[in-house]
């Protein structure tokens, strides 16, 4: 490393190594991108300390100090023009050392460049960053022959730090003159058929749903100094062309046999398309590839590219550095607030790259057709923050209230969290003709869930026939382009039940049976719902804890599976070839694996494995619920709750409404059915992604293109597929993996905030309700009271911990968690609401829980007596 550092003339891998502190903004994102496998032109940097040898050798120091002292305001004026073109001129004049020379000749030749037509191109550092492009600032030449005009073109590209323009721009972005140092970068000049700038989002009006490219024919000097109406095409997020625009095209520029370049009009504007169709692809898969590993999926990448009549040469990528807020206009004004309060449920964890890109891909789960309002296409949902990810919670408030009237608070009430409110102006919001649309909007809706949820059995039934046929299917006997049909049939299925699982989510959430028993038990509504609901539809997640205590409760009936289960050194994934087939307890087990092996811990990331493959943990939780399976004692205390509750009901309520509270109650429990086995849905086609994936991964780790099957996990889909498709041989592919590995070691480490405002992280905090101080104040979504030791589990795999009669506590629970609550005498979790996944089930079993209270990993000691209030939601220490 130091060799590189000291070396005057780099290499890209060196040029990487040495960073842009060296090498330049311009250089280190070309080293990057050489280092993962995309195309650049032959090349060497000529260092940033190089230039500040430079400038002292030719007692320039002094003199390019002096610039310091002109302030903005300044520049342009007789004095500060004279300087700066004095310093420019004895640049120009000045003297780059022999040795330096020298060490340059040799590398050209080593790079096999000497002979060849070059590009001398500025790579300042503090260029092309996060904080300041530099776009079309400093200086680059084209088509420069010979040593002596190499470094003719190396001076005038030092000179460019000292124009009007330049030290201008530092001014404004508020950084110093010392802190721009120009590297040089030197290559050769492709052979450009065509060339032009391409986008990851579209720069114009913030869109990042959409991969804008510009292309002209020839060099692309003449699009990206606006000299011609160059063609522009618009990729939607799946990389298909949605709009192109054929420029007029009034020339092209050209190398000029002089040396340099020249603009050649032609006799009529051009009218023909400058890339293929399936050039225009291509292109936009590399822009992708380009976001995904400079910009690691989160910083959107400006592209220059080049094509020679085959490939796609790249020869500069930058950040976007001003990307316009693409939003409603009544949030404008207001800040982007984005929460994790119902993603914590199912996504606490770091995600995996290829999760997180497949999540991009997918149509946001708030169908713009449910809500009937203008612009919504393009908004921004979702986002990775420290590698976790988050939903834009002001777009869901804004969206909620605009289109059916629901305030921010009742948003936040649903989801969870202590997030903030956006601001809304409107007191009334179903009066006036605004509020006559918005109970027509409330209408349609209830409208479309009723009928989307009335075919729900029937898409559900669509959905359980492919994914069938998916398993059955020997996928290493399928062709490469076989296997990216099989993709794009799983991507249509998945976008056909994303809307579905929003209706049944609604479904859940409007049912008005806590807001009729309010009328009558004021105060009590919610608690009566919750208790008339125990243990009555068949949530499926729920049926998970009931047949594994009925597995448990199996194996002390069965020999061969109790000597199984009691050896000493247990081996759980040996249950298939150890217990023989006539045992009850395999053939239940085969049966239980069937219906909900497509089930995981922390299943909606693709990294984690389903049951089927690795049932180790169920396989635990059974053998530690062996003695233990009071299923009987379980049933008995929900029906007690139950017939508690109906009492109450009956001293008040009128007999003529006993029909219409049936009918409610069996709408809010049909809702929660169709709500968890929508979720079950999806998990189950999203579990056939994994499939895919494990295979490309054996593909690619047998052609030595990643080392290990699991690696495929820290690939994008933009990479797999450009492999799959030919498009690259996966060169540098598993060098990012690695990087990627240890970046999401470290972004482990972190605690995330509970919520993010204008990129400032926030972290809720608790408060005390009692008087004695002692008192925590959640969200009762589970009635019942019960007391135990407090047991925190922060992830499934430690639930042998939770004994019978202990409260669970934990920091998020998704469908893998269900087997553990029937062992909890009641729960409480930091996050959660209402109609989130924990919630759901403890009501089922009629287990006390509290959701929503910020912070209780930290303030609770393991084993601290806990009294569980599910009525008021509250828990207190005892």
């Amino acid at each position: 490393m130091e060799t590189a550092r000291n070396a005057s003339l780099l290499e890209w891998p060196e040029a990487w190594t040495a960073g842009a502190d060296v090498v330049g903004g311009k250089g280190w994102n070309l080293a990057r991108l050489d280092r993962y496998g995309f195309t650049v032109p032959k090349g060497i940097v000529l260092t940033a300390p190089a230039y500040q040898d430079f400038i002292a050798n030719n007692d320039l120091i002094e003199a390019t100090a002096r610039i310091s002292h002109f302030a903005a305001n300044g520049l342009g004026k007789q004095e500060s023009e004279a300087e700066l073109r004095q310093i420019r001129e004895r640049i120009e004049s000045g003297r780059i050392l022999p040795s330096v020379q020298e060490e340059l000749l040799s590398s050209l030749k080593r790079a096999g460049i000497l002979e060849k037509a070059l590009a001398i191109r500025s790579s300042a550092t503090s260029e092309d960053s996060l904080q300041a492009s530099f776009a079309g600032i400093h200086h680059s030449f084209l088509n420069i022959r010979g040593l002596d005009n190499v470094i003719l073109s190396i001076k005038r590209c030092y000179a460019s730090l000292w124009t009007a323009h330049a030290v201008a721009y530092r001014r404004k972005m508020n950084i110093t003159d010392d802190e721009v140092l120009q590297a040089v970068l030197i290559m050769e000049m492709v052979d450009a058929q065509a060339a032009g700038v391409s986008f990851s989002c579209d720069p114009r009006n913030g869109r990042e749903n959409i991969v804008l490219i510009t292309a002209n024919f020839g060099l692309g000097e003449s699009v990206v100094d606006g000299r011609v109406q160059a063609d522009e095409y618009l990729l939607d997020s799946a990389l298909q062309i949605g709009q192109k625009i054929i420029g007029r095209k009034e020339g092209k520029t050209v190398v000029s046999v002089h040396g340099g370049t020249e603009f050649v009009e032609f006799q009529e504007p051009s009218s023909i398309q400058v890339l293929s169709d399936k050039n225009i692809n291509r292109l936009g898969l590399l822009t992708r590839r380009v976001y995904d590993a400079l910009g690691a999926g989160e910083v959107n990448q400006d592209v220059e590219w080049v094509f020679d009549g085959k490939d796609f040469i790249l020869v500069q990528a930058r950040p976007v550095t001003a990307l316009p807020r693409y939003t409603f206009d009544s949030l404008k004004n207001q800040s982007d607030i984005w929460s994790n309060a119902n993603l914590r449920d199912a996504l606490p964890m770091v995600q995996s790259t290829l999760n997180w890109s497949l999540m991009r891909m997918l149509p946001p789960v708030m169908d713009h057709n449910f809500f009937g309002l203008p612009g919504f296409e393009g908004l921004k949902h979702i986002k990775l923050w420290q590698g976790r990810m988050y939903f834009n919670l002001s777009l869901q408030q804004w969206i909620l209230f605009e289109a059916f009237g629901i305030s921010p608070r009742q948003t936040n009430e649903s989801l969870g969290g202590h997030q903030p409110e956006i601001e809304i102006q409107e007191k009334h919001p179903y009066r006036g003709l605004k509020g006559c649309r918005r109970i027509g909007r409330v209408l349609k809706l209830l409208s479309l869930v009723r009928k989307n949820t009335k075919k729900a059995q029937a898409s559900f039934a669509r959905f359980d026939a492919f994914n069938e046929v998916f398993l059955k299917e020997d996928l290493t006997a399928l062709s490469q382009e076989d296997l990216l049909y099989r993709f794009a049939a799983i991507m249509e299925m998945l976008a056909l039940c994303s809307p579905l699982l929003f209706a049944c989510n609604m479904a859940a959430n409007s049912n008005p049976l806590i807001k009729f028993l309010d009328r009558y038990f004021p105060g009590r509504g919610k608690t009566l719902a919750h208790t008339l609901m125990i243990g009555k539809g068949k949530i499926t997640s729920a049926e998970q804890g009931y047949r594994l205590l009925e597995l448990a409760a199996m194996v002390r009936e069965d020999d061969d599976a109790r000597s199984f289960f009691s050896r000493e050194s247990f081996e759980p994934l040996c249950w298939d070839q150890e217990l023989p087939e006539g045992s009850s307890f395999k053939q239940s087990f085969l049966s239980f694996l069937h219906e909900y092996g497509h089930r995981g811990i922390y299943e909606m990331d693709i990294i984690n494995p389903r049951w089927r493959e690795d049932p180790a943990y169920l396989l635990n939780l059974i053998r530690s619920t062996i003695e233990d399976s009071k299923i009987a004692i379980v049933k008995e205390r929900q029906k007690e709750e139950v017939m508690k509750a109906w009492g109450e009901v009956k001293q008040r309520l009128p007999a003529f409404r006993y029909r219409k509270l049936e009918r409610r109650l069996e709408e809010a429990i049909r809702g929660f059915e169709l709500r968890e086995m929508a979720k079950s849905e999806f998990v189950k086609l999203f579990g056939t992604v994994r499939c895919l994936a494990q295979e490309i991964g054996q593909r690619l780790a047998a052609e030595k293109i990643l080392k290990g099957t699991a690696d495929v996990y820290q690939c994008t889909w933009s990479e797999l597929l450009s492999i799959l498709q030919g498009d690259s041989d996966g060169r540098g592919l598993q060098i990012l993996v690695e990087e990627r590995k240890l970046r999401r070691a470290e972004l482990e480490i972190l605690s995330p905030p509970d919520y993010i405002v204008d990129e400032i992280p926030k972290f809720a905090e608790s408060f005390a309700v009692s008087s004695s101080g002692h008192g925590l104040q959640g969200l009762g979504v589970s009635a019942g009271r019960a007391s135990g030791p407090a047991r925190l589990i922060r992830h499934p795999d430690e639930g042998a911990r939770l004994q019978f009669g202990d409260v669970l506590v934990t920091h998020s629970t998704d469908p893998g968690w269900t087997p553990l609550f029937i062992r909890a005498a009641a729960i409480v979790v930091e996050t959660g609401g209402a109609g989130s996944h924990g919630s759901i089930v403890a009501r089922e079993y009629g287990i006390p829980a509290v959701v929503n209270i910020p912070g209780i990993m930290r303030i609770i000691k393991d084993g601290k007596i806990l009294l569980v209030d599910g009525n008021e939601g509250k828990v207190d220490l005892q």
